[in-house]
């Protein structure tokens, strides 16, 4: 497999409100200050560069909370600074996330100017009623009048729907998946509902108060109506829950799943970077006050090296994601053969020339192949 690249991941934790299932560190602060945010992210960049700075950055990822409550000059204050700090790939892919709410819609042309070249879209649903239970601020018609806004500004513009929602069946879910395909989306991410320990939904689960969610027939006829429905519109899967027309895949996430280096910034964010022949995992202060503070003594990050065993544990749970697989070197095909072997006569896995791949019936799959794999 060719060299990934390496990426840079920048996190904004703020939210105008916090959704029922999300587990990702954000935050609602009423009175933000960007100036302040953004002098903190550029000391950052200052830091990490001094370290990274001979790399050739493939990506840059706006992601959050709700990065699209940016102003447009807060992120071109940071794109300037990328620029100065590093050498950018020709074509490098600049992604911001944005929620589709038409104040925020309007900044798209400030981060185009700015230097964003993709924008992604947090539609997660198309009618109002199941957006008012995933507690979405914006309506369906708003969430497609950014849509044609971002189509308008962008070259690249991908969007997220949710679905395995409460109550919903196979035919309103291929009813709402072929709306959505009708837009013709040259990438799409197509996520089951999960329910996250610490989450509001995750609450009222434990409390018998989340009614209407797909068993486990329910969920692989969603699944397998999803990847059927986007394969015949040639948006197949290259990743479990993303769907791309060839060569229109995230080249930032693709970092991420086949095992490359990036640089985190931001509270709460993480990151992988080889430095000195060894692997390092990175993870910032997640409380916003506490890393603003610590971002001015230069304190904001801690690190710590993998080990050979948490190297290959991270390869097979990002890289078995992926519709290409993974490639194992000789030692690691050594260390796990007897499970690969167990779960190759189950027609779960395959394994050409060191290359491990899940089968279709072991995609839906994924976290126990994962356990089976990693403990036997």
């Amino acid at each position: 497999m060719p060299d990934p690249g390496f990426g840079l991941y920048i996190h904004w934790p703020f939210c105008q409100a916090k959704c029922p299932y999300c587990d990702f560190n954000s935050h609602i602060w009423n009175n933000i200050d960007q100036d302040d945010w953004t002098e903190a992210y550029l000391r950052e960049i200052n830091r990490v560069a001094d370290e990274t700075g001979d790399r050739i950055l493939r990506s840059v990822f706006f992601g959050g909370g709700t990065p699209s409550l940016m102003e447009g000059r807060t992120v071109e204050r940071i794109l300037d600074r990328v620029r100065r700090n590093w050498r950018l790939e020709n074509n490098i892919e600049i992604t911001l996330e944005a929620n589709p709410t038409s104040v925020e819609a309007a900044r798209f042309t400030a981060y185009r100017q700015a230097g964003v070249t993709r924008v992604s879209l947090g539609l997660q649903a198309l009618n109002d009623e199941d957006l008012r239970r995933l507690g979405r601020l914006h309506t369906s018609r708003e969430g497609l009048k950014a849509l044609d806004v971002a189509r308008e500004v962008f070259e690249r513009v991908s969007f997220d729907l949710i679905y395995a929602r409460q109550n919903q069946t196979v035919t309103a879910w291929q009813a709402e998946l072929d709306r959505a395909l009708s837009f013709e989306p040259s990438h799409l991410s197509l996520y089951q509902l999960t329910i996250e320990n610490g989450t509001a939904f995750g609450d009222r689960f434990d409390r018998g108060k989340l009614d209407g969610l797909p068993d486990e027939d329910l969920g692989t006829a969603l699944w397998d109506m999803t990847q059927d429905r986007t394969e015949r519109a040639g948006l197949p899967a290259y990743e479990i829950s993303n769907h791309a027309k060839p060569g229109e895949e995230s080249r930032h996430n693709l970092i991420y799943w086949q095992g490359g280096d990036y640089a985190g910034i931001g509270p709460g964010s993480h990151g992988r970077l080889t430095l000195g022949g060894r692997r390092w995992s990175t993870e910032s202060v997640k409380d916003p006050g506490t890393w603003l503070q610590a971002s001015r003594t230069g304190s904001a990050e801690t690190r710590r090296a993998l080990s050979e065993a948490e190297v290959l544990q991270e390869k097979l749970l990002m890289g078995l994601r992926l519709s290409d697989g993974v490639m194992l070197s000789s030692q690691d095909e050594m260390r796990i053969f007897k499970n690969i072997k167990y779960l190759y006569d189950l027609n779960l896995v395959t394994l050409d020339q060191g290359e491990l791949r899940l089968t279709r019936a072991g995609r839906p799959l994924l976290n126990a192949v994962l356990d089976r794999l990693l403990n036997g």
